[in-house]
């Protein structure tokens, strides 16, 4: 694969993902989609060196300055609202707070001994 369409592909499905950033809804972007595409294909059998360069360079352009202030991120992916949410303990952690045989009663933390002395009273 040559590198002018290598870049072409890239700057193609960057130009998707940009679009789908700006979408609201997903039947909204299909038609955005659609329109990229035809953009693409109508540039696509062009040979001469020279004027693929200008038409990448171009493509380049108008992504810098379409792109998206806040652009979507998906949940589960590092940044996402769900990133590392309810992530298990790191095993070191576990050992740590078994080492220190802690307690929780009543929403309030406290050692073995103070427990000891709670139970006491």
């Amino acid at each position: 694969m040559s590198n002018h369409r290598q870049a072409a592909l890239s700057l193609y499905r960057r130009s998707l993902k940009l679009a789908l950033d700006w979408a609201v809804h997903r039947h909204l972007w299909r038609g955005q989609a659609l329109y990229i595409r035809s953009l693409f294909e109508a540039n696509r059998n062009i040979v001469d060196v020279r004027k693929q360069r200008a038409l990448l360079n171009e493509t380049e352009k108008l992504l810098e300055t379409w792109k998206h202030p806040d652009p979507y991120c998906h949940p589960t992916a590092p940044g996402g609202s769900k990133y590392e949410r309810n992530v298990p303990a790191h095993s070191t952690a576990r050992e740590f707070m078994d080492s220190r045989s802690v307690c929780v009663n009543a929403n309030v933390i406290t050692s073995s001994a103070t427990a000891k002395v709670l139970e006491a009273k």
